[in-house]
């Protein structure tokens, strides 16, 4: 199963195609149209090919949730100043997690 964003799951083996949004219906969670065999219309994710792919196993996608989510970030901000009011504690709070991501290597797996 593949999460698609707010509680959509999909099979994986029964996704057929993604397309990124790119036009003027992205928004805040409206990142990527999911085709899933047996449903008619396509299905709005709120994640984006990026990361649908690495669920479902696509070694092109390995490493990108640190892009997608500082684009998530780039969004927000550009989002809330342009309605003129930008939650800076929600921002820096994502800022200092997506800096820890990249800043500081996985911890190995302690066996004992």
């Amino acid at each position: 199963m593949v999460f698609l964003g707010f509680g959509k799951y999909a099979r994986a083996d029964k996704i057929y195609a993604i397309e990124p949004i790119r036009d003027d219906r992205r928004g805040h969670g409206r990142r990527t149209l999911v085709w899933v065999e047996g449903v008619a219309e396509p299905i709005i994710a709120s994640r984006t090919e990026r990361t649908i792919l690495h669920e479902m196993g696509q070694d092109a996608a390995v490493g990108s949730q640190v892009l997608d989510q500082a684009l998530d970030l780039a969004e927000r901000v550009a989002e809330q100043t342009q309605q003129g009011r930008v939650d800076v504690n929600d921002l820096g709070r994502r800022a200092r997690r997506l800096l820890e991501a990249t800043a500081k290597p996985g911890d190995p797996q302690k066996l004992f």
